[in-house]
């Protein structure tokens, strides 16, 4: 299965379709391709929710021996973390959306492109929340539509793929006497790719931040520990109109997350 290119530009598309590409059918065999300067998502880590679709972007430059020319080439980035390129392309690898490269007349290309993980069906565990490989499938390609030479190419390092988080805060009562308590709550969750919805993070430790009423930043107050389900809570003394707010930083396996201001109005 092979998407069609024209000129010197190409575009290849299509998440779903591209597992076929990166599963070579036939014996693998030396291409002569080469992949150098190959970025996934800028070098951070990729942060996945329960649903939204994310797609990460992607660079990389690439060169081929002399006589086949674009579209007769390709380079496919894609993800795995399996103890083989193959065996990780075989069981499920993160694929590609589409990739766009751009021959510069010398058997080389420059290329954007980006990968897909929609995470109501590829991410189907916890445990993907990990260091992911990054590999290439490469091919060149027959006029019969099949390919005559494909190989795995690795070497490109790595990226995290992480859990999406949140957090939420109340802050009460509202309004509030100068020098009176207040009660700062809040709840952190995280994406589950098994049940699909946001599940308590306990036991993760947040700041609680004051921000003063007209001024831009803000300060950490304390910092209290989630217990088990989640939940935050936290007792203070109300000296000035301003915004409660939790904030946490992200994990090996999860992103970190900062909530909204809830504004108090003290009297």
């Amino acid at each position: 299965m092979r998407a069609g290119r024209s000129g010197s530009a190409a575009v290849l598309a299509g998440a779903l379709a591209l597992g076929a590409f990166t599963a070579p059918s036939a014996e693998a065999a030396d291409t002569g391709i080469t992949v150098s300067k190959l970025v996934v998502n800028k070098g951070k880590p990729v942060i996945v929710g329960t649903d939204a679709e994310v797609t990460p972007g992607f660079t990389y430059h690439m060169s081929w021996p002399s006589g086949p020319k674009l579209p007769d080439v390709d380079a496919f980035p894609f993800l795995y973390h399996d103890t083989t390129a193959a065996k990780g392309a075989d069981s499920g690898g993160i694929y590609m959306n589409y990739t766009n490269c751009v021959e510069d007349g010398t058997h080389a290309a420059d290329c954007d492109g980006e990968l897909y993980i929609d995470p109501r069906w590829r991410l189907d565990s916890n445990n993907d929340a990990t260091t992911w490989k990054i590999a290439v499938t490469a091919r060149i390609w027959g006029s019969n539509g099949q390919p005559k030479s494909q190989e795995y190419l690795t070497g490109f390092g790595s990226v995290q793929v992480k859990r999406r988080a949140q957090v939420a805060v109340n802050a009460a009562p509202e309004p509030v006497a100068k020098g009176k308590k207040i009660t700062v709550t809040g709840r952190i969750t995280r994406a589950d790719w098994v049940k699909h919805t946001y599940t308590g993070f306990g036991g993760k430790a947040a700041k609680l931040q004051f921000r003063k009423a007209g001024t831009s930043s803000y300060s950490t107050v304390k910092i209290v520990s989630a217990d088990s389900a989640g939940y935050l809570k936290t007792t203070v003394t109300a000296a000035a109109d301003g915004y409660w707010r939790w904030t946490f930083s992200e994990t090996s396996t999860t992103g970190g997350a900062s909530a909204a201001g809830d504004y108090v109005d003290v009297k």
